[in-house]
């Protein structure tokens, strides 16, 4: 076998971009922040300094997934089922992306080594001219040149002593400012148990790189081959891997552009419904405004219109009390202090204006009151906006207060009853709003203590609907009052009849039609025929002349019977026929 080192395409290869070999990411510590140490490559394919990994605190975890172990978060959707078995572990999570790290049994520094992290921080240095890199074999003078035979980064003094040695002296020697054009300038890999070997074969029953040690040691009889005869194989897996991930990674951020764009849309909306509610508001909160002023205005005349009323009555009220003074004190004083003939003389202009005040017509009852209220009533749109509020001057008057309903004063038994109560101010116009105090009692006349339960429903139109359903036939007393007041026509009394009865026999214009001849059908209209007849017949004694029913003879169809067992026909003979 021999070693061909031809790079492959994509590999390692010299770059004519020197700043093509990474960036910060590349080759600066997601932890520290500085330039990668001993970088380790975590399962998760995050780099990180070998220090950093050896501060995060470890904790112990049971591994239930058998096999190698994976670095997938808890719970993740990409996980792949595996034979379960119990394995107890020490684990990190990764500083990067919280997945978990299973350690090896050597811990943090049995992890893979990152050499390509490490190659990108010496072309990192080098692109700064050196500064921080060191001499590779004495660690203490700045590197000058680098060793491409050797791929040993040399200081002055020591690139002298190499090119003396014989071994080494055809060794070729470059400038560092040379190799920023390249894009691999790293050490050469050691091998891990054998250091002073480098690791150019690959074992494949194992699976990893190995060196010339190890393959007559503790990989004897593996089958192995050169790292560059194999590459072209295991380069091709890896990339066909990476073909199948691909689209996945397409798939993922194509999702999250439209996630992105979804977001973007969800915000502009939200905007321009958070303008929408501000612009609402603002115009709703004027229009409230706006209507409370005008509310104020108008309470504010209401208050003046009153206060004029007032003033005017007071002042008429005053000049006619001043007027009634002045005539009785006058007269009483001439009365007492007058000689006969004083009293003669002036008694027709006393007379006259006495009989003219006595004549003066007044009110003592006032011609306007402080009743003044607010509800919360629905007041109309203002802007375009619904508003709310009212300002009510109206007070109900109970004794103009108006019952009506046609079951005001009847009802039947178990079957509910309802009327109507209209409220009315002191003029008799209809308030035109709710919320009295209305109270309704309905009692029946025999068993005053058990009041039958009612249900009063405001219209909010200044009537109320009171309904009731009495239990018995009998006479109940109803109560209606507006602030402890009855209204008009209460209390009144109602005739409770037990239920409407359904006729017997059928409408019909006589028994012999009805029943189709029949001489043993009878009727209540107690009409006869000739011919042993015993019901009604058309033109004959008895038939009342118009459609009647046969069992109670009552003339309206839709009506209550009232047929009783002592009157004429028994129902037994009532063996009719619908018209």
């Amino acid at each position: 076998m021999s070693e061909n080192r031809k790079p492959l395409p994509g590999f390692v290869h010299k770059h004519p971009d020197a700043n093509a070999s990474g960036n910060s990411g590349k080759t600066h510590c997601p932890a520290c922040l500085g330039l990668f140490k001993a970088p380790r490559l975590l399962p998760c394919l995050h780099t990180v300094c070998t220090t950093c990994l050896e501060k995060l605190e470890p904790f112990s975890v049971v591994d239930i997934r058998g096999g190698d172990s994976d670095t997938r978060a808890e719970g993740s959707i990409f996980q792949e089922p595996k034979s379960r078995s119990l394995q107890p572990q020490i684990g990190i999570l990764c500083p990067v992306c919280d997945a978990q790290v299973d350690l090896p049994l050597g811990g943090v520094k049995a992890l893979t080594i990152d050499h390509l992290a490490m190659n990108d921080v010496m072309l990192e240095s080098l692109r700064g001219e050196g500064q921080g890199l060191v001499c590779d074999l004495c660690s203490d003078r700045e590197v000058e040149k680098r060793c491409q035979t050797c791929k040993t980064n040399l200081c002055h003094f020591c690139c002298q002593a190499h090119r003396r040695q014989k071994k080494t002296a055809f060794h070729t020697m470059v400038d560092l400012k040379d190799l920023k054009g390249y894009s691999r300038v790293g050490k050469p890999i050691l091998c891990p148990t054998h250091p002073a070997e480098e690791l150019r074969l690959f074992c494949e029953l194992c699976d990893q790189p190995v060196c010339r040690d190890c393959v007559v040691g503790e990989h004897r009889e593996h089958p192995f081959d050169f790292t560059s005869n194999v590459i072209h194989k295991h380069g091709d897996s890896v990339r066909e891997l990476l073909r199948g991930t691909q689209p996945h990674v397409e798939a993922l951020e194509e999702a999250l552009a439209q996630i992105q764009g979804v977001s973007s849309a969800l915000q502009e909306q939200v905007e321009a419904v958070a303008a929408d509610v501000h612009a609402f508001s603002q115009g709703y909160i004027k229009a409230i405004e706006e209507h409370r002023d005008k509310l104020l205005k108008q309470l504010d005349g209401i208050r003046i219109q009153k206060e004029n009323s007032l003033q005017l009555q007071k002042a008429q009220l005053e000049q006619l009390l001043a007027d009634m003074r002045t005539g009785v004190e006058f007269t009483e004083h001439l009365l007492t202090s007058g000689s006969d003939l004083e009293i003669l003389i002036t008694k027709r202009v006393v007379v006259e204006r006495l009989r003219k005040l006595n004549k003066v017509e007044y009110s003592a009852r006032l011609g306007v009151n402080d009743k003044i209220s607010f509800s919360q009533e629905k007041a109309g749109q203002c802007r375009g906006y619904d508003v709310y509020g009212a300002i009510n001057t109206k007070e109900v008057d109970p004794a103009k207060c108006v019952l009506q309903g046609e079951d005001l004063h009847r009802a039947r038994e178990k079957q509910t009853a309802s009327f109507t109560l209209l409220c009315k101010d002191a003029t008799g116009e209809s308030m035109g709003r709710g919320g009295d105090n209305v109270h309704v009692a309905v009692v029946p006349k025999d068993k005053q203590d058990s009041p039958i339960r009612t249900v009063v429903q405001d219209n909010k139109d200044g009537s109320y609907h009171v309904s009731y359903t009495p239990k018995e036939p009998g006479i109940y007393t109803v109560w209606v009052c507006i602030r402890e007041q009855h209204v008009q026509g209460s209390p009144f009394t109602v005739t409770v009849k037990r239920k409407h009865r359904p006729h017997l026999g059928v409408f019909h214009c006589c028994t012999f039609c009805s029943s189709g001849g029949q001489k043993s059908a009878r009727c209540a209209c107690g009409g006869t025929m000739p011919g042993g007849y015993l019901g009604c017949g058309h033109g004959h004694k008895g038939h009342p002349g118009r459609p009647h029913w046969s069992c109670c003879g009552k003339f309206i169809e839709k009506s209550e019977c009232t047929y009783t067992s002592g009157q004429g026909a028994p129902r037994s003979l009532l063996r009719t026929v619908a018209l």
